[in-house]
């Protein structure tokens, strides 16, 4: 049986501290991944993101895409 490829927009999250960097997606619950370099955890979250949409589209589910993400830091002073 054929099935037809399908592309997903989803936002992705890396955080870095001196442990390493941290990844997730905030439209898949549970969807994360680490690794020592950037390019290892956008490799390894990639890879967690296609096998969470493989399950989500077995069981049937509905995936959530985004039209856009904004995201950034500051400082707090307490």
């Amino acid at each position: 049986m054929y099935m037809m490829k399908r592309k997903f927009k989803l936002s992705v999250v890396v955080e870095h501290d001196k442990n390493g960097y941290y990844a997730f997606s905030p439209q898949l619950q549970g969807c994360y991944s680490q690794g020592e370099t950037y390019e290892e955890v956008m490799a390894n979250i990639k890879d967690a993101i296609h096998l969470h949409l493989e399950d989500m589209l077995e069981s049937k589910e509905t995936i959530p895409e985004i039209d856009s993400i904004s995201l950034t830091s500051m400082e707090v002073e307490v």
